[in-house]
């Protein structure tokens, strides 16, 4: 290169290397633009890897193959790995049902047969108890990548709108099927996102909510002025009238819900994921303006109206969360009812079924049943579960005398049951068998200290009478954020883990919704650094009780876990034996610019707007926080090329910066699954090929013997 030549590549702050040594590896080149500095009140910051947000261009695309081919490379020579998948595989093969619905005389269902790629949906009569299908979303595509999301049936079960996802996108197509003639209305309903649909009782049609059109806005702008919309069924969705808008708040979203007595429209008012909301209603015979009933001051969930009177589920004035009672001809505070106080556990969950109140509370992160009055919220009755598990998919209308619900377990694969109030009888609806004898381990809870002292819950699932000499692997998996409990969960794919002598532990943190709004207070915004710090400490837990040692410690997290297990590799990279970083939310002081990640400012904030939130933000922010000439554990970073919403580029620029910064001699290797999003509706066949590079990771790794 000439003199002149090297002038211009330093002038423009561009540096080529057709190579990257680091840790011992060779990674595939990266280019870094030295030019990209930002000014963040004050505090420049550098950014050598934003030409990675262009995910269309040719030199991504050959980082990307380069990236994957290192991986595999990797992971293909670890002798076990397609024993690992094989065990996966007759792991996963059993049949799953989900809790039926009930919509007229008709209960609706989905099924998977075991390795089916997608869950199909049924109907059963409940006049003739015949069952047929409904729906296969395994014919939608060849390799099994569209998947259902939305779906909403008409009150007498004759109809379905249906969201389908391709490869891992949030946005649906929305289409309508005639369930009798198993047959589709032309129209197909575009710039759906996280869409509601709500049927008018008549059939006429459905409620919806969109976005606009990505051609008629601005770029950047494609997820904002969310609408809600009238479908009439049978005709092109360009007729499709406004019912409601808030031009002046371009960023609030509208959920249209329809009562159980078909009379009034009620919208749900958010702004992103921020955990209140507002609700506006008119009767659905009306034209008019939409009352506004409840500002945006708590959460609001309608359990269900009896006339006039709603009932919701509310943390307003109580963290814990409470049933009120809103009389909507007097809708002043001063006339509410308060049915069901505030309790010493979190209410999880309220619904109005045999014109009882059907409430769950989560106590220290497990599931109770309860059956209440719905006059006062007197205790009827508490409905003893299997063992310490979760609760989930509640199902059943005020009329019926029969409720579903699911339950699950780490050792307790998901089970459906039926519960009749009439007779207080509880059985079991469909139960799994699958090829694994659950008697050899147990579960215990554990509490673990962080650093200001709080008590942080561990679950710790293992092989009974498991010598506790620190010998033993174990994985630490957590996610702590956006109100959102992890409690107790069956995973077939885990269970190659425990098979192994493996100790599998889930950590209850700040964030979530385990003890209420406080305790997801406690981990958001400023307060973030509580979750790293809750996590830590139960990392410390597992190692000072002698289940694991570092060599033998490995820490899970997906989405905000992601952000979770990077920030704290960050923070504490002599902790871990190996990180399972997914999907990861990693670049804090940009996320927010990217698909949807303007609804998470709520819950992190915006560094580029908020100098006080700045500092904080990138404090922990994993991209910023690589450190130079340190030595990070074995690193697994996946993300989907189809993920719109944690963008791709967090990952990737993550793992460049980690392999450009990274001192020792272990891996930093990245997975970027092609036709896939952020995981919800991903095809059987790539959980079980995802799964078997994450395991085979950490067996190799961690030197774990198969």
């Amino acid at each position: 290169m000439t003199k002149r030549a090297l002038l211009s590549y330093l002038f423009f702050g561009i540096l080529f290397s057709s190579f990257a040594l680091a840790g011992g590896y060779t990674y595939p080149a990266a280019r870094k633009d030295t030019a990209v500095i930002d000014n963040f009140h004050g505090t420049m910051v550098a950014d050598p890897y934003r030409w990675m947000e262009n995910q269309d261009t040719p030199e991504i695309k050959n980082w990307i193959d380069g990236e994957n081919t290192l991986t595999r490379g990797f992971i293909d020579a670890y002798p076990n790995r397609e024993k690992i998948k094989s065990r996966l595989t007759e792991l996963l093969n059993y049949t799953r049902y989900s809790v039926p619905e009930r919509d007229g005389k008709r209960y609706f269902y989905s099924r998977n047969d075991g390795l089916q790629n997608q869950a199909v949906l049924y109907m059963q009569d409940m006049t003739t108890g015949d069952s047929s299908m409904v729906l296969d979303p395994n014919m939608l595509s060849a390799d099994g990548t569209w998947a259902l999301d939305a779906q909403a049936f008409s009150d007498d079960g004759s109809l379905l709108a249906y969201g389908i996802s391709k490869s891992g996108s949030d946005q649906q197509e929305i289409h309508v099927r005639n369930i009798d003639k198993k047959s589709d209305y032309p129209e197909a309903l575009q710039w759906c996102k996280f869409a509601n649909i709500a049927w008018k009782k008549d059939n006429s049609g459905f409620y919806y909510n969109r976005y606009p059109d990505p051609s008629t806005v601005a770029k950047g702008e494609e997820s904002f002025n969310n609408k809600v919309y009238w479908h009439a069924l049978g005709t092109p969705q360009s007729q499709d009238p406004v019912i409601f808008e808030d031009p002046k708040e371009k960023e609030l979203a509208f959920a249209p819900i329809v009562t159980d007595d078909g009379k009034y429209l009620l919208l749900y008012v958010r702004r992103g994921t921020d955990p209140v909301n507002a609700i506006y209603y008119r009767e659905v015979s009306s034209s008019g303006q939409f009352v506004h009933l409840l500002n945006a001051d708590a959460r609001w969930d309608l359990i269900d109206n009896v006339g006039a009177t709603f009932y919701f589920n509310t943390n307003l004035n109580a963290p814990h969360s409470k049933v009120v009672a809103i009389d909507i001809n007097h809708p002043e505070p001063a006339h509410w009812k308060e049915i069901l106080p505030e309790q010493s556990d979190a209410l999880s969950f309220a619904g109005m079924i045999g014109h009882s109140l059907v409430v769950s509370y989560l106590h220290d992160a497990y599931s109770t049943l309860k059956i209440c009055r719905t006059e006062d919220g007197a205790l009827i009755r508490q409905i003893a579960l299997p063992t310490i598990g979760s609760i989930g998919g509640i199902s059943g209308h005020n009329a019926d005398s029969l409720m579903f619900f699911s339950f699950t377990s780490f050792l307790f694969p998901t089970s459906v049951f039926k519960y009749d109030l009439s007779k207080d009888k509880l059985t079991t609806f469909r139960s799994p068998i699958i090829k694994f004898d659950p008697s050899a381990y147990e579960t215990r809870q554990e509490f673990a200290q962080s650093k200001d002292g709080t008590k942080i819950p561990v679950f710790i699932t293992m092989k009974k009478g498991l010598p506790l000499d620190g010998s033993n692997p174990a994985l630490l998996y957590g996610y702590g954020g956006f109100n959102i409990s992890m409690t107790p969960s069956f995973s077939s794919s885990r269970l190659v883990w425990l098979e192994h002598g493996g100790i599998y532990a889930l950590a209850c943190m700040r964030g979530g919704s385990e003890y209420g709004e406080a305790w997801h207070e406690g981990g958001m915004l400023g307060k973030k650094q509580n979750v790293f710090d809750d996590f830590i400490a139960a990392a410390h837990h597992l190692i000072d009780q002698k289940y694991t040692s570092t060599p033998k410690l490995a820490i899970q997290g997906g989405s905000n876990g992601g952000l979770l297990v990077s920030a704290c590799e960050m923070q504490q990279p002599q902790l871990y034996g190996a990180v399972i970083c997914q999907v990861p939310v990693a670049d804090m002081l940009r996320y927010h610019k990217w698909t949807i990640g303007r609804f998470w400012t709520g819950e992190y904030g915006n560094a580029e707007e908020n100098a006080d939130q700045f500092k904080f933000m990138y404090a922990y922010s994993p991209l910023h926080n690589v450190k130079s000439g340190a030595a990070y554990p074995p690193t697994l970073i996946t993300t989907g090329d189809h993920d719109d919403r944690v963008f791709p580029a967090n990952a990737m620029k993550l793992a460049a910066t980690m392999q450009a910064k990274d001192a020792g001699t272990n891996p930093v290797l990245i997975r970027i699954e092609t036709k896939a999003g952020h995981g919800a509706g991903k095809p059987t066949s790539k959980v079980i090929d995802e799964q078997a590079d994450i395991y085979s990771f950490l067996f190799k790794t961690l030197n774990i013997a198969y």
